[in-house]
């Protein structure tokens, strides 16, 4: 398993738009990933999951990616949150 603290820098957090562009980067790995916030773990590959996380601007989380493609995951993932989920 690997796993990195990001920043969320979106102005109005990760809402319907960002979350979607989201789950679609992430459905694309076998790995299972994970987002956590403040000790919670949410489902990376589920919109629903990352909505009910209520994630807004400045937010920290961690991303874990946990699979045998979990390091190319984390690092294509991470870079799209890092610029904003196509925002």
């Amino acid at each position: 398993m690997v796993k990195q603290n990001i920043i969320v820098v979106n102005k109005s957090g990760l809402h319907a738009r960002p979350a979607s562009n989201l789950v679609k980067a992430a459905t694309k790995y076998k790995s299972k990933i994970t987002i956590m916030k403040n000790e919670k773990s949410y489902e990376a590959k589920s919109i629903l999951g990352i909505l009910s996380a209520g994630i807004a601007c400045g937010t920290e989380i961690t991303l874990e990616c946990d699979g045998e493609d979990e390091a190319d995951a984390l690092n294509n993932l991470t870079d799209l949150i890092k610029s904003g989920l196509g925002e």
